[in-house]
């Protein structure tokens, strides 16, 4: 874990909803989570230009980023959904647990459905893109500090879209990653201990439920909407 070095240079780039008072207003603390150096940087520059922010600690895996939450109590922890030791919704899971008001803030580069609407679903309060527009980002630490949900309008039509769809139980969840490491019926019965009918009946109730006609292009949906790694 990093502890930050506080920056009080202003940003003339600060967005109209950056306070204007600033001098005389306790600052925004900030603890960033991302496994890649350049992304916090980048991050930390950005946040620490600002006369309202201040990034006090990062974190380069979700171990050190629960860490990091538990010794700061930051008004914004900001992290990505992929890291080492624990992911992005661990991390969301746990803080939660133990501090149910905490402000989460997930910017990463995945735009499924699947990971936003479980994020948001978790607890988390907003949801941003990387490749968003700098004010984006800061308007969206700026709204989580006031407990108050962001997510760009292309971000909430996709949770929208995955709550009409059906959802897929914790077992056939685990069905779909196995379809995705290549096993057959036969192996994903031996690995979670079923027979194979029901290895079957699993697999006929995830093709309905993504829309898929083969087991093939259930892996492609599900992988595209976030639901599996390859």
């Amino acid at each position: 874990m990093i502890e930050a070095e506080t920056c009080n240079g202003a940003d003339t780039g600060a967005s109209s909803g950056g306070a204007a008072n600033a001098s005389s207003q306790r600052k925004i603390r900030v603890v960033l989570a991302d496994d890649h150096p350049i992304v916090r940087d980048g991050l930390a520059a950005i946040v620490n230009r600002q006369p309202d922010m201040e990034v006090v600690a990062e974190a380069a895996d979700g171990e050190e980023a629960i860490a990091a939450y538990e010794r700061h109590l930051p008004d914004v922890m900001v992290l990505d959904l992929r890291m080492p030791k624990k992911d992005g919704f661990a991390v969301v899971q746990q803080v939660l647990e133990q501090h149910p008001r905490a402000r989460l803030l997930i910017v990463t580069t995945y735009d499924g459905d699947e990971d936003i609407f479980r994020c948001l679903s978790q607890g988390a309060k907003g949801y941003v893109l990387k490749d968003a527009p700098r004010q984006e980002i800061l308007s969206a630490i700026r709204a989580v500090s006031e407990d108050r949900p962001y997510a760009s309008s292309s971000i909430a039509a996709k949770a929208l879209q995955r709550m009409a769809r059906p959802s897929l139980t914790q077992r056939e969840l685990g069905v779909l990653q196995l379809l995705a490491e290549g096993r057959s019926n036969k192996d994903i019965a031996r690995r979670l201990n079923i027979t194979e009918g029901t290895a079957k009946t699993h697999v006929k109730a995830i093709l309905t439920k993504l829309d898929a006609i083969s087991r093939t292009e259930a892996v492609a949906v599900a992988h595209k909407r976030g639901m599996v790694r390859l």
